[in-house]
């Protein structure tokens, strides 16, 4: 609640000078007397008391008429918000080779992979989601969907080898991707594409899968995840123990830096869980979802309650005054 003429509550200041000119007025009495020794011993009467509730009654009076005459208004806030959500794909590799344990102990690439896009995707708002995964094909997952609970429901069933296990299709995953988005209304659409091979596999190269992505104004973000050269891979030993064994690995650096180019996305480097987490946090700051924010205020007046109070108030004072606490002479 605001005040929109505030000064005249500088009025209030006349309500201390009434309790004041009331007690002294009272003390002074009307009528004087010799001796009013025998006077005191009388008990008074309860309606005595009852006369100060004139001095409350003018005083309710004059605040109710103060706070009117200032005009309070009562704000209400109406705020609409406008959002440009952003069409987003995430292109898993669920190749063999994602079984490697190098970017967390006892968790292989996907598990974490996995682990970290759940959280990416809880982040975001108003954004559609879809989810594409891929290894010797490519193929959709999880349609573009609001529906974030159905889409963690999918990324909990991504399961390595469920695309083909013995090679990678980086084009035909890519090809894949920007169809789920080639119709979208979105302003901003993306793919982040993550790999941790080389296109080996496939029928559409990845170079003519990013030219055409560009001419559809799809960014794709491209993360090559895992250490390169050697990475520890789950076997069983001889009597039937699991061990961990070095497997040879290779990323294409050089083709994920040309799509990510070529698109205006960025390539990212993951060797460990969190630079992961970093790479999709940073992804997550860069791409964010455009809100308009518009704010309406209604006042309405409150000066007619406090207008009829300090009427009411000050005609109960008056009726008062002149019939049960009158006063004589």
């Amino acid at each position: 609640m605001i005040f929109h003429d505030p000064w005249w509550l500088l009025l209030l200041l006349a309500v201390p000078g009434v309790i004041w000119h009331y007690f002294r007025h009272t003390a002074a009495g009307t009528i004087k007397y010799s001796d009013i020794h025998t006077l005191k011993r009388i008990r008074p009467s309860f309606s005595l008391y009852l006369r100060h509730g004139l001095l409350v009654l003018r005083c309710l009076a004059i605040i109710a008429i103060a706070v009117a005459l200032a005009r309070p208004q009562k704000g209400k806030e109406d705020t609409r918000i406008t959002t440009e959500g952003i069409d987003i794909v995430l292109t898993i590799d669920t190749s063999g080779s994602m079984v490697a344990e190098d970017l967390a102990r006892n968790k292989n690439r996907l598990d974490v992979v996995l682990d970290v896009i759940k959280e990416f995707v809880k982040k975001r708002q108003d954004d559609r989601i879809g989810l594409v995964v891929y290894g010797e094909e490519a193929y959709t997952q999880c349609p573009m969907t609001l529906d974030y609970g159905t889409l963690l429901q999918f990324i909990d069933r991504c399961k390595i080898g469920m695309a083909g296990e013995n090679a990678t299709a980086i084009g035909d995953a890519l090809a894949t991707s920007f169809l789920r988005l080639k119709d979208s209304k979105a302003k901003s659409k993306m793919i982040i594409l993550l790999t941790d091979g080389v296109n080996n596999a496939g029928k559409l190269p990845p170079e003519t899968a990013a030219e055409m992505a560009k001419s559809l104004g799809i960014k794709v973000y491209t993360i090559g995840a895992g250490t390169d050269g050697m990475a520890p891979v789950p076997a069983y030993d001889m009597f039937g123990n699991r061990v961990l064994q070095p497997m040879r690995v290779e990323i294409d650096t050089n083709l994920l830096t040309f799509i990510s180019n070529v698109t205006s996305g960025k390539f990212f480097r993951a060797t460990d869980k969190s630079s992961l987490e970093n790479i999709y946090s940073d992804i997550d700051k860069m791409e964010k979802t455009k809100q308009e924010v518009f704010k309406y205020m209604e006042w309405k007046e409150l000066f007619t309650a406090f207008a009829c109070a300090g009427g009411a108030f000050l005609l109960l004072e008056l009726l008062l005054a002149n019939t049960r606490f009158r006063t004589l002479p």
